[in-house]
Parts: structure tokens; sequence; C-alpha cells
């Protein structure tokens, strides 16, 4: 009997220690059930809140006409209450005469619409939505009126803002030997100014003040008035700009340009088929008109102009075929692209601002401050390559000016430094060198459009009667 109620009584102690190590399984299984089901739905949440963060981010800054439409509306309202002012807020907000055509593109808060003021196409830009967003002028903060404010005193503080965004200090301007008849570009500014006899309101000072918080505006409305290659500011109102409307280039097109519809706007221009062109001798004008562009840019100014993002949709033409820089976000002067470069490195890949570049220093770990490349160098690599080369030249492509015209673009492209490099250089070495394939380059292709019939004529930018300096 004792065994076996020892084999029973053990059989029932075995089995109540499976029944507490099933009812303890149970129980973990449960709480690292429960824990996982927690861990997926606070994963669940994340994913799906992150899905609406990005969804609202990209949303926000989609391209819509009638997000367009209700900024362009706030902006009248703002004029409206006397917030604002400028040269064509009357035509947009009272007229009528500013018809919205569509919104081209938004990008990092920066707005671009597409309109017709007076019947005549334009581009509508911003850099920030709301006009609310740009810093106010702080003098207006200590004046009761700002009818207390000279013209002078807001030459000054113009003048200030200008240097700062172009980057140049007053030392700067005044070197001796910067390049061409313009010895300050921030003076010729507050000239413009000072042509205002009147008192300035508060809105036009906030307005102005609103524009010169936009580096593109203040190249824009300044370098117009030294140099054909930059779009023409037409007006402005508050914290928005009007620019004229060009044929953009697109990295799609082979010719880079809308060649068609240009020749087209010519032929009308000038009286049907004399004024038009072959494709071809487009292609080299333009090219002409790239190199025109390049040699103001190093020369004309008190410090030479780098542009540091060199892309087809950056530039357009004017049915005259120049070339005409309409993106300059990325365009600095000298002492402000050696600020940009003078960064720590260990190899030269640290050393690259986009299209812009420098050697590292390995002894001093730093970038030199002195860009490498130039913007020849990028045109011919990113822009001539391209159209000049066999595939699309076809069976031309074997012609000696074409062949002679490759070459020269594939040592244009492959020769550091150009005319960036130091002019002291003892070999006469890299800017020797960058202005005589300069020079090939305009050769040959003078060379070309006169054998083909064309005419060695270059013509200048259409005149734009050029709104007033405070009418901004």
């Amino acid at each position: 009997m004792l065994p076996g109620g020892v084999v029973s009584g053990g059989g029932g102690r075995g089995g109540g220690r499976m029944c507490l190590l099933r009812w303890l399984g149970l129980r973990l299984w449960s709480r690292r059930g429960t824990l996982v089901f927690a861990l997926l739905w606070f994963g669940s949440w994340l994913f799906l809140n992150g899905l609406v963060l990005v969804h609202r981010s990209i949303m926000s800054d989609y391209c819509t006409d009638d997000k367009s439409k209700r900024i362009l509306q706030r902006l009248c309202l703002e004029f409206g209450d006397g917030s604002v002012t400028g040269d064509m807020c009357e035509d947009l907000c009272v007229l009528g005469l500013v018809e919205y055509k569509r919104c081209l593109y938004y990008e990092n808060g920066k707005k671009v619409i597409e309109a017709r003021w007076r019947g005549k196409p334009i581009i509508l830009k911003s850099k920030l939505e709301n006009f609310s967003s740009y810093e106010p002028l702080g003098i207006l903060d200590y004046q009761d009126t700002a009818e207390e404010l000279s013209p002078l005193d807001v030459v000054f503080y113009a003048t200030l803002e200008v240097r700062n965004s172009l980057g140049l200090a007053e030392e700067d301007e005044d070197e001796e030997g910067g390049g061409g008849s313009n010895s300050s570009l921030a003076k010729l500014w507050g000239k413009k100014l000072k042509n205002q006899d009147k008192s300035f309101s508060r809105a036009e000072l906030a307005s102005l003040w609103s524009l010169l918080q936009q580096e593109e505006y203040t190249f824009l409305r300044v370098l117009q008035d030294l140099s054909v290659h930059v779009a023409k500011v037409l007006g402005s109102c508050g914290h928005f700009y009007a620019v004229e409307f060009l044929s953009a280039g697109h990295a799609w097109d082979q010719n880079i340009f809308s060649l068609e519809d240009v020749s087209g706007l010519r032929g009308q221009d000038q009286g049907g088929a004399r004024g038009r062109w072959t494709a071809r001798e487009m292609v080299h004008r333009i090219a002409l008109s790239f190199l025109d562009m390049v040699w103001h840019f190093d020369n004309d100014f008190t410090h030479k102009l780098h542009l540091c993002d060199i892309k087809p949709e950056n530039f357009a033409i004017r049915t005259d075929l120049t070339v005409v820089a309409i993106d300059v976000d990325m365009a600095f002067f000298e002492p402000k692209m050696r600020d940009i470069l003078d960064q720590n490195c260990s190899s030269d890949d640290d050393c690259n601002f986009f299209d812009c570049s420098s050697r590292c220093i390995l002894s001093k770990r730093k970038c030199s401050p002195r860009r490498r490349n130039s913007n020849l160098q990028v045109i011919c690599e990113k822009i001539f390559r391209p159209w000049f080369s066999p595939t699309l030249l076809g069976a031309k492509a074997g012609l000696p000016l074409q062949v002679e015209l490759q070459r020269a673009v594939q040592e244009c492209s492959e020769t550091d430094g150009g005319v960036e490099e130091k002019e002291e250089d003892a070999a006469g070495g890299a800017a020797g060198g960058g202005r005589d394939v300069h020079q090939r380059l305009l050769n040959i292709l003078t060379r070309l459009l006169q054998d083909g019939g064309g005419s060695s004529e270059r013509g200048g930018a259409q005149e734009e009667k050029d709104h007033g300096a405070l009418n901004f």
C-alpha cells in the first residue's frame, strides 16, 4: 500500500508542479504578449504619425494654384491695411492688371509664380511665403513716424544690408584694381535711393527691408545696371518682386533651351524668315553669350562673381539669344566665396561646395580659400560638352572646325583653375591657360558662325523700362 501510496502521492505533487509551471508559463506568455502588442501598437503609432508629418511637410511645400492665390490675396490684404507697398501693388490688388497664370514651384519656402502684368508675362518670387516671416527694420521700433527718417538714413541702412547680402565690406569695395567702372556696388544702390526727394513711409521702408533680406533680389536689382546677363527686376509689392519672363533651360532638352519657341518669337520680331536662325547657329550664338557672361562676371566687378550652381534650369535666354542668369541664390563675390571655402579638411573632397571647389592644404588641414576651378570650366563641363559631343553633331562631327571645338571644350573642362588662379603664377600657368582656352573657344565659335553664313553681330539685351529706385 505504501509504495502505491507513495507513487500516488508523488504523481499528485508532480501534477501540481506541472500545473504551476503551466500557469506561470501562461502568465509569462501573457505578459510577453502584452508587451509585444504594446510595442507593436507604439511602433505603428509612430509610423503613422511619421507618415502624417511627412505628408504635411510635403504638401505644405507642394505647388498648388489655390495656395498661390491665397498667398497673393493675403499680400493684397496687407497692402489694403497699409502694411506693405510697391510699384505693382495697385495693379495687383486694385486695378486687376496682374493676372495669375500658374504656380511654377515651391522650394525650401521660396515661392515662384507665373503671371501677366499689363499683358506681359512675368515671374513673381519671394524667398519666404509670409511678409511677417522677414526681420523688421529695427530702427522703426524707435521712431514715432517713419517720416523722421531722412533719405540719407535710408541710404545708410540699405547700403549696410546690401553689403551684408553681397558679402562685401567697405574696404573690399574700395580696393584699387578691382575691375570696371563701378568701384562700389553698394554706392551704386545708394545713388538710386538718393534720387527720392520725399521721406519714406513706414510701409515703404518695411517692404524695402523685406526685399533686401532676399539675396537673389539684391543681386539682380544691383547687377542689372551693370550686366545684361542677369534677369531684370520689373517691380515689386511687399516681399514679392517681379522679374522678366524668359525661356529657361531644361536638363532633358538636348539643346538645353527651347530653340523653336525662341526662333518663332524672333521671327515675329524681325519680320518673318529674315529673323530666323538654324538650330546650330542658335547654339553657337548662345555659346558665345555664355563666354561673354563668364568674361563679365570675372572682370567687370570689384570682385569676381562665382557661380556655384551651374545647371540648365538656372539660365535662360532672351529672344536675341543673350544668356541670362535667372537663379543666383548660389552666386558669391570673391570675399564671401573665400569665407565659404575656408573650412577644415582631410582631403580635397572636403573642399567642394556644389560647383565651386578648392584644394585641401594637408599641412594646415584647411581648405584653400581660393577657388580651384572656374565658372568657365564648369560651363564647359556641364553645358558645352553635351552640346558639342560627336553624338549630337552627327555627320558634322568630323569637320575640322568641329573637331577643333570638341578638343577646346575638352581642354576647357579639364583645365584646373582657369581664370580664377593667381595672376602671378610663375609658369604663366593656370591663369594664362584659362584665358587662352577662353580665347580659343571664342575664335572657333565665331569662325563657325561665319562659315555657317551667320552674322557675327552680337545683339545686346532688350531694353526694359527701369522702375524707380524706391519703387523697389
